[in-house]
């Protein structure tokens, strides 16, 4: 259920939703002169990149979903139209927060001013299309393509170039995330340089190695053609780089033998640590990563394995699809149970660990969605608290005693996170926090937040408790 959270509405008065730039598809091939093949590809590039932005702005609907239905729908394009695509979207939402600043008189050239200084800021490699999109900016000062940037720039040096392009001198850091982020997770000066860089960058794609070593799983994605590594953090934890992967023509994934699982979300099942003869219940499972992991880590103790997991979701589509994914990695100790109404769907004081990744605002996940932190407001976090405690609440029931309760989300703001434990506990004293571990700094904590600058992830909340 975590990450199924309902997005809140466009905060207009934060940043306005596009304001400078077109909205006809038309209009750049009436205003524009494209007259070499470079200046064409450009310009078809823009429309398409402009059309599926303010698809998304205006829709709410997550970039990913939309521009996964445009491929679907126009297959002409090939492996590189897609990467410029894709990557130019995502990377205007990624510096939204200063490029929307940028004003000219026409609305067409503010547009070519946003692309190519994305561009820019991305380092991207089609300087043929970079350079189309500056000719078509007619920049009234420095232009992009003549402000050097050395390779892997620092977000301060990005900062200068862009206020050397821009001529704004005001711009800020912190203007890349929007402002009622800063007020909901506050963050002191020193961290919030870490945190904006964070989200200003591109994660890796991580995933976990299940049934099989990670040496044999990372072989055979070299034999793929896949650069993969292992990390230092988790034995199974498999960092896959940034390039975009096609799994089903992965033999690993096809078998069960790999699951893409981000290194914080792994935090989580290490955090909750099932034994083999456990029965654990995943109370909002949404389509099953951390409850293939928990299977996983069962059957990594090495005998016989007893114990069971039951997987939850109030939606029944996620539920079918962590059904085909246990069924593809033989995991047959896996059950589901739709959970709909306030009656649990399982037995109470049954269960030896049941862990609660609630709905929520999903912050932690800003890196992969850029989108996200320009399509919500303020409400994304504070419409959630309610429903989480309540969710705390019913699953707790089901944790016997002696039994663990793993509270967790994917967001960054503590009204999500410790002020529930806290909330929670106050309430009952039937259920106690245990200190845990950070994995990546090696601090004891009494809850755990994990940032996204701490280990190249995306950013996660964990609490571990248990009941008396």
């Amino acid at each position: 259920m975590c990450c199924a959270a309902i997005s809140g509405q466009f905060m207009s008065h934060n940043i306005p939703a596009m304001s400078n730039a077109t909205t006809s598809d038309e209009t750049h091939a009436q205003e524009i002169a494209a007259t070499t093949p470079a200046q064409k590809r450009a310009l078809s590039y823009s429309t398409t990149i402009e059309t599926l932005f303010n698809q998304v702005m205006s829709t709410n609907m997550p970039a990913d979903r939309i521009i996964g239905q445009y491929f679907r729908e126009h297959k002409k394009h090939g492996s590189k139209d897609r990467r410029v695509i894709r990557e130019s979207l995502f990377g205007l939402f990624r510096w939204w927060g200063w490029l929307n600043q940028l004003n000219s008189n026409q609305k067409h050239t503010t547009w070519f001013q946003q692309l190519s200084t994305c561009a820019m800021l991305e380092q991207h490699e089609w300087n043929d299309v970079a350079t189309a999109w500056n000719d078509f900016a007619s920049w009234p000062q420095t232009r992009p393509d003549q402000v050097e940037l050395i390779n892997n720039a620092s977000l301060n040096d990005k900062l200068t170039a862009f206020m050397t392009v821009s001529g704004i001198d005001t711009c800020q850091l912190t203007q890349l995330l929007p402002q009622w982020f800063w007020q909901l997770c506050p963050i002191d000066g020193v961290d919030q340089y870490a945190v904006v860089n964070a989200m200003s960058s591109r994660p890796p794609i991580w995933a976990r190695a299940q049934t099989l070593s990670t040496e044999k799983v990372i072989k055979s994605l070299g034999q793929a053609g896949i650069e993969a590594k292992a990390n230092s953090y988790f034995s199974d934890a498999i960092n896959l780089g940034h390039k975009s992967i096609n799994l089903n023509e992965v033999n690993v994934y096809k078998q069960g033998y790999l699951e893409i699982q981000d290194l914080a979300s792994q935090v989580i099942g290490q955090i909750c640590q099932p034994n083999n003869h456990d029965k654990w219940w995943d109370a909002c499972s949404g389509a099953g990563g951390k409850t293939l992991q928990l299977y996983s880590l069962m059957l990594q103790q090495g005998s016989a394995l007893t114990g069971s997991i039951i997987a939850s979701d109030i939606r029944t589509k996620p539920l079918e699809e962590l059904r085909k994914r246990a069924k593809r990695a033989g995991f047959d100790n896996i059950s589901v149970a739709p959970w709909k109404g306030d009656v649990l769907p399982v037995d109470a004081n049954a269960f030896d660990g049941v862990l609660v990744d609630a709905p929520c605002s999903c912050t932690g996940t800003w890196r992969r969605n850029p989108d996200m932190r320009w399509l919500d407001d303020a409400s994304a976090v504070t419409d959630k608290p309610m429903l989480q405690l309540a969710i705390l609440r019913r699953s707790a029931v089901a944790v016997k005693s002696g039994g663990k309760l793993v509270y967790a989300t994917c967001s960054l703001s503590p009204s999500e996170n410790e002020q529930i434990v806290k909330d929670f506990l106050s309430e009952t004293a039937e259920f106690e926090l245990e200190p845990v571990t950070h994995p990546f700094t090696g601090q004891l904590c009494d809850m755990l937040t994990i940032w996204p600058q701490q280990a190249n992830s995306d950013g996660m909340f964990v609490a571990k408790m248990r009941r008396k």
